[in-house]
């Protein structure tokens, strides 16, 4: 062998081992997990715990960023356009799937297509809870529809934005029971709550995490859930399938990367996620929260997922164009 095939041999096996090694090595400086709801919210309450469990198992930092607006959409679109280098990640919400059907609506270029995430593992899975002011007068879906009948648009509700998760399921609602709500969207789940907490809205929508400390604390009732089942947090409290109603939404949150992110990144973030859901103060956290983890690894929630976009659109299509009033 000549000197320089032997020179150009050596180059190419150190080429191979250091895209090896920077392969092993990965993270070498901080990742990223954006939450595209302000802080409060179930992406945030979700990420936060992720995160914090992800860096012990990395012993690298995992920092949670709160990009808002546009119902999700800006953080969500930042994170599909992000290089695919396993730095950016996502905690997505059911949003994902909503935001690019209802651009759709309205001939809009889409902030971002589903195509363009890989998913990397499901944490949780919760259906969304009715809840209203503690004083108000209703006690029951029965009472709070047929007064809705007799006043439409009157009775108020707060929502993370318009085509956000929690409008969504207030939507089915609306439609299945033949009432009209008024609503008032706000800029993510923190600040929708904070609506019906200071007596802006009568009603919310939302992930059961979100509100059960505040219907021990008396502030809020809830009324019904949207699951298939009873929530275990909640044994009490009837679903809409039960009262005859044919809904059913779940606020679902799942951790995602950009597409054509390399799959040896890919496959440590799976382990390392995990991982992440075994950790003790993970586990205690969420059983804070009082939600169960409901994981799933990647061809899982990519299943799970196909099945929950389906429905989504189908119901974006029955509700059709909603025209937010400035």
């Amino acid at each position: 062998m000549t000197t320089r095939r032997f020179a150009l041999l050596l180059a190419l096996v150190l080429a191979v081992d250091g895209t090896a090694a920077a392969q092993e090595a990965f993270p070498t400086r901080p990742i990223n997990m954006v939450a595209p709801f302000p802080p409060g919210g179930v992406a945030d309450l979700m990420a936060r715990p992720v995160s914090a469990a992800m860096e012990k198992v990395l012993k690298s930092p995992v920092v949670v960023v709160n990009k808002v607006g546009a119902a999700g959409a800006v953080g969500m679109s930042f994170v599909a356009n992000s290089r695919p280098d396993g730095y950016t990640l996502l905690m997505a919400l059911s949003s994902i799937s909503i935001i690019p059907e209802a651009d759709k609506l309205f001939d809009r270029k889409p902030a971002y297509t589903m195509d363009q995430f890989a998913p990397i593992a499901l944490i949780s899975a919760d259906p969304t809870v009715l809840v209203v002011r503690a004083e108000k007068p209703w006690k029951n879906v029965k009472e709070f529809v047929e007064d809705a009948k007799k006043r439409p648009e009157e009775i108020s509700y707060s929502s993370s934005g318009v085509y956000g998760t929690l409008h969504m399921a207030m939507e089915m609602l609306t439609h299945a029971a033949g009432i009209r709500l008024k609503h008032v969207p706000y800029n993510g789940a923190g600040p929708a709550l904070t609506a019906i907490l200071g007596g802006h809205v009568d009603a919310l929508a939302s992930g059961p995490a979100v509100v059960l400390p505040h219907i021990k604390a008396g502030k809020l009732r809830p009324l019904a859930g949207w699951g298939a089942n009873r929530i275990a947090a909640l044994p009490d409290l009837t679903t809409f399938k039960e009262l005859g109603y044919d809904i059913e939404f779940y606020i679902w949150a799942g951790v995602f990367a950009p597409k054509d992110t390399p799959e040896p990144i890919l496959r440590k973030l799976r382990d390392t996620v995990r991982q992440a859901v075994q950790d003790a103060d993970f586990k205690a956290a969420m059983a804070k929260m009082e939600t169960p983890v409901a994981y799933m690894d990647a061809p899982e929630l990519q299943k799970f997922w196909d099945k929950d976009a389906k429905m989504l659109a189908e119901a974006i299509k029955r509700v059709g164009k909603i025209e937010e009033k400035k």
